[in-house]
């Protein structure tokens, strides 16, 4: 599937549901679906900055495309950098680079977080780009 496809999939599985505590559980339903990072990847080189919850993310490339695998010790915040790797991993640097992320206003995330947790979504995305960059010159 393609970024949009997926992003696409995701506005219509927020638009079923109507309130935001329902989302909320969806999201940290998300979270207990996240990709499992390899223990020895859960260090401070992995741990992303700006982030109010502790998230690690790791990157590999495989076949020209690159797969997220990543841990938190907050299951919102587990469950949103399962959302972003949902939408990003097996895809190629080129189209993460490209992505228009405009999913996240449309199911509203964005507006339903704190100004912390909103400087967190920001810092996910920034190293997830990071990693397309430096990978696509690999």
């Amino acid at each position: 599937m393609t970024i949009k496809e997926i992003q696409d999939s995701i506005v219509d599985e927020f638009s079923m549901l109507d309130d935001w505590m329902d989302r909320y559980s969806m999201i940290i339903e998300m979270g207990k679906e996240c990709p499992v990072i390899d223990p020895q990847y859960r260090n401070d080189n992995y741990l992303i900055n700006g982030c109010q919850s502790r998230v690690w993310l790791h990157a590999e490339k495989k076949d020209g495309k690159i797969y997220f695998t990543a841990d938190s010790d907050a299951v919102i915040t587990k469950g949103i950098i399962n959302l972003l790797i949902k939408v990003f991993s097996g895809q190629t640097p080129d189209d993460i680079l490209v992505a228009d992320l405009s999913f996240l206003d449309k199911i509203g995330l964005k507006e339903h977080l704190s100004p912390t947790r909103s400087n967190g979504l920001l810092s996910m995305v920034k190293q997830m780009m990071l990693y397309a960059t430096v990978m696509k010159e690999q």
